[in-house]
């Protein structure tokens, strides 16, 4: 005889008259069964581990400047076991540029005490390894910290910095007076065309950067020559990091690299009087990041023990509404309107199947019309049954690959450049500081949730989890 107990989705099965090791708990209760056997434990959902992942921001979230806030530690004590490794996938997201993750990922190991690996750092330049187009391009760089080895690390292999520029063109850089170099250099004439710009973060030197940033656009990246007309459309431009403000330990936040991408779109449209045009903007809250988030999270998943496709929800932990809120809400949008469509393709292709299947005997229908896709994919129905539309595949049992993630919810911590002073509940009335490409929608500044800080996002994580 078999008895079946279900709690949810665990179920306890008896067989008598032989004992059996039981596998499964209930929630908070102690059972007892008539052989005799009486176990408890903790909940079913700490039991198949966690359904969801974490995305944090760094600054103004775990700390301001380099000064650990006060209730970060007891945050991810929370998030690890007795031993200091992760129950819950966890994933840092900045858009600081100006290192490595390898120096990020020791960094914040450091200050939490606890193993954080590079695989789990998102900076703001991760996602320019996925532009091969630009890797065997002459790139010209700006940022500050090791951006020659970040530039390479990321598959760009051929990279001058500002300060290369500057000295195979020492007559470009004027607004110092006391750096002025009035010897020209040889070799200027054979100095290779420049085809791309990357800006990786704020540079030191604004005015040096600015200035010959104009000159390479304005001249299609020969600043040695002289063009006869505007080259426009300018040579591309990958910016990172857009914040136009962030969180160290002064009072009020601090120029960002939004603040210099500002000063480069004004200037080259005060002297050229065309727009600045990206190729790509890159990092929070673009959300080709939060995409790369993702991935980045259901690689941790399987790296901890759990399935990767059991992660349903992502929260977004930050302290900038214009760029952690905005980009984690943008992505969100993303994800239902990825779901509608895919749910509406899916009926597509089950009744596309159900006319290939009663109408032909054919191996090969095609089904173009019917799953309304002509001319933008393969979907086609093959002899075992199986319809093929883009990363669609039904079989017989209409047994659909997993989605991704559910949704995406942000949470705004008051410890960073977020003040509850400042905050209307009327978002017409917030201030736009987002960058001038992402279109003011106000109700992507708003929170899912909005908490005091770090802790209390994590338990009110817990709660809405039920997770232990």
């Amino acid at each position: 005889m078999v008895v079946s107990l279900s709690q949810g989705s665990m179920y306890y099965r008896l067989f008598q008259p032989r004992y059996v090791q039981f596998f499964g708990i209930l929630k908070h209760k102690t059972l007892q069964c008539g052989c005799g056997i009486r176990w408890s434990s903790q909940t079913a959902s700490a039991k198949k581990g966690a359904t969801f992942g974490i995305l944090f921001d760094i600054d103004g979230v775990i700390v301001r400047g380099r000064t650990l806030l006060p209730t970060a530690l007891e945050a991810f004590h929370k998030l690890t076991d007795g031993r200091g490794n992760f129950r819950v996938p966890t994933v840092f997201v900045t858009n600081a540029g100006n290192t490595l993750r390898q120096q990020k990922a020791e960094q914040l190991s450091n200050w939490l005490g606890i193993e954080i690996h590079p695989d789990q750092v998102i900076m703001s330049h991760s996602p320019l390894k996925m532009f091969k187009q630009f890797q065997d391009k002459h790139c010209l760089i700006s940022g500050q910290g090791p951006i020659l080895e970040i530039a390479t690390g990321l598959g760009f292999n051929k990279v001058t910095t500002i300060e290369t520029m500057r000295s195979m063109f020492p007559m470009l850089d004027m607004v110092d007076h006391k750096r002025r170099i009035k010897v020209p250099c040889a070799f200027a004439q054979y100095f290779p065309k420049i085809e791309a710009v990357i800006l990786f973060g704020e540079p030191v030197r604004w005015e040096t950067n600015l200035q010959l940033m104009v000159d390479i656009l304005m001249t299609g990246g020969q600043p040695s020559i002289v063009p006869n007309r505007l080259p426009y459309p300018h040579i591309p431009i990958l910016a990172c990091n857009m914040d136009l403000l962030w969180m160290s330990e002064a009072s009020m936040p601090r120029f960002g690299h939004g603040c210099f991408l500002v000063c480069l779109e004004h200037l080259y449209k005060k002297i050229s009087g065309k727009e600045l045009k990206y190729t790509a903007l890159i990092g929070k809250p673009s959300e080709i990041t939060y995409h790369h988030a993702e991935h980045t999270v259901a690689k941790h998943a399987r790296q901890i023990g759990l399935k990767e496709n059991q992660i349903r929800r992502l929260y977004a932990i930050g302290d900038n509404p214009e760029t952690d809120i905005y980009g984690a809400n943008l992505y969100n949008r993303y994800l239902q309107s990825k779901r509608a469509n895919k749910k509406r393709k899916v009926t597509q292709l089950k009744a596309a199947q159900q006319v290939a299947i009663g109408s032909t005997s054919d191996s090969r229908f095609n089904v173009y019309e019917a799953c309304g896709t002509a001319g933008s994919s393969v979907c086609e129905v093959y002899d075992a049954g199986v319809a093929v539309c883009e990363d669609l595949v039904i079989d017989d049992g209409v047994d659909v690959e997993p989605l991704g993630v559910d949704s995406c919810e942000s949470i705004l911590v008051q410890t960073g450049v977020f003040s509850d002073d400042s905050w209307d509940d009327n978002p017409q009335d917030l201030h736009h500081h987002g960058h001038r490409d992402f279109g003011l929608d106000p109700l992507l500044k708003k929170p899912t949730y909005m908490v005091k800080n770090v802790l209390t996002a994590i338990d009110h994580i817990f709660r809405k989890e039920e997770y232990r």
